[in-house]
């Protein structure tokens, strides 16, 4: 059975992105870290639309977790193949530098960065040996740009990005593609406190995005047509640029 993981797949682009490879016959491993509410109903929604999944709670900045819960899933289903891996999961802890805690730069670290360290290098090593394998990391405009308030989210995916580089030299010979999506501005609970309206005139096709249309850039990659595109940085954004 070939199958898609997705971190923080419950909500948000996570959501979209788990319908969306649903549609293309992937059997869906939902990640969640506490919204276990969220992450059945995404799951319902799945089903409703003819898809097949389960849920895989645990936190991805947590090493013991990934590799008990993750870990357990690939020692327990040998027949089946993690062909997809979207490194969506995330947090935001926004502050300027000067007043920003301890605790709010390890957060935001520790989801993307450590969370794309754990949990790509348990699932590449099924991809190596069946020669084949599709990662794609959602990483941000602000990793790309820098944004005032944000050193820690920029500092979390510039180094994802920076990874996303390297490990696709690293892998490309066993036909695994590496490749990042840098959404802006999209309509999610992480932009509900924004005004859009004051921001549009910041996008040159004056609106916020969908998950929906960050999913299909997901879907793009995750195909076999994207053979030859690798350790790419793809923007969603609407026409922002740094």
């Amino acid at each position: 059975m070939k199958c898609a993981l997705v971190t923080g797949g419950s909500r948000g682009i996570g959501r979209a992105v788990c319908l969306k490879l649903s549609e293309m016959g992937y059997h869906l491993l939902i990640n969640y870290k506490a919204n276990r509410e969220a992450a059945e109903a995404t799951l319902s929604l799945l089903h409703e639309k003819g898809g097949a999944g389960e849920l895989l709670p645990f936190d991805v900045g947590s090493g013991e977790q990934v590799n008990q819960a993750l870990g357990g899933w690939i020692s327990g289903h040998p027949d089946h193949h993690i062909e997809v891996l979207v490194n969506n999961a995330g947090v935001k802890e926004d502050v300027l530098l000067m007043w920003m805690k301890e605790e709010q730069w390890s957060k935001v670290i520790n989801t993307s960065l450590n969370g794309f360290y754990y949990v790509t290098k348990l699932v590449l090593q099924d991809m190596l040996l069946q020669r084949y394998g599709r990662i794609i990391n959602i990483v941000s405009l602000s990793g790309l740009k820098g944004l005032p308030g944000q050193t820690n989210y920029s500092a979390a995916k510039g180094g994802v990005i920076a990874a996303t580089k390297a490990l696709a030299q690293e892998v490309g010979r066993r036909n695994i593609t590496v490749n990042a999506i840098a959404p802006g501005f999209i309509k999610t609970e992480m932009t509900e406190g924004l005004d859009e309206k004051q921001l549009r005139s910041l996008i040159p096709v004056s609106r916020f995005g969908e998950p929906e249309e960050v999913a299909h850039a997901v879907g793009f990659f995750a195909s076999a047509e994207s053979s030859y595109i690798t350790g790419e940085v793809l923007s969603v954004n609407g026409g922002m640029y740094s």
